[in-house]
């Protein structure tokens, strides 16, 4: 039977088990939280970006689910720099041009800011400049997406959190720990 782990991941952990990186400052890895032989990553998360991450034992499984062709929903919590207007969601929804082209439209809600974890180093925080949190869910796995889509719409991303990945979800899984689950 496949194996499948839900694994919360933290906030600079790299989404891979070494760090070929730079000598003499390894960062941390998923062997650091994961000790089970045999699984990989069914996608990625930036360094930078937060929350679920899968993995498992079986390639087809791991295809589908990281495969774009797939169009798997990935729900994002994101924290975006100032107070986002409708049109701008509108945007989202209808999708934006980048450098590699137009995006699938998504779904995009403003929500009320998430209870969360406190995030380790916290946030980016300005007085001056306002933030609010938006929902958004996408059915394609570009490089650096939900933040270059916010940026496209004139919102920078201050914080990412990947909630849902299909039916799979955070809910119940603290970061840095994971939960194996029957499929």
């Amino acid at each position: 039977m496949p194996r499948l782990i839900l694994f919360n991941k933290p906030y600079g952990v790299l989404c891979q088990f070494t760090d070929r990186g730079t000598a003499g400052s390894p960062r941390p890895t998923l062997s650091d939280y994961i000790d089970v032989p045999g699984v990989y990553p069914a996608g990625r998360l930036d360094l930078d970006s937060e929350g679920l991450l899968l993995l498992t034992d079986d390639g087809r499984m791991q295809a589908r689910i990281a495969d774009p062709k797939f169009k798997l929903p990935k729900t994002y919590l994101v924290q975006v720099e100032g107070d986002i207007a409708e049109d701008s969601l509108a945007a989202l929804r209808n999708g934006v041009e980048l450098k590699d082209g137009k995006t699938r439209p998504a779904k995009a809600q403003r929500i009320d800011p998430p209870s969360l974890w406190p995030r380790d180093p916290p946030a980016r925080f300005r007085k001056t400049i306002p933030d609010c949190w938006i929902e958004l869910t996408v059915r394609e796995g570009r490089n650096r997406q939900v933040r270059r889509m916010t940026a496209a719409v004139g919102h920078g991303t201050l914080r990412l959190v990947r909630w849902r990945v299909g039916d799979w979800t955070l809910d119940d899984i603290a970061p840095g720990t994971s939960r194996e689950i029957l499929v």
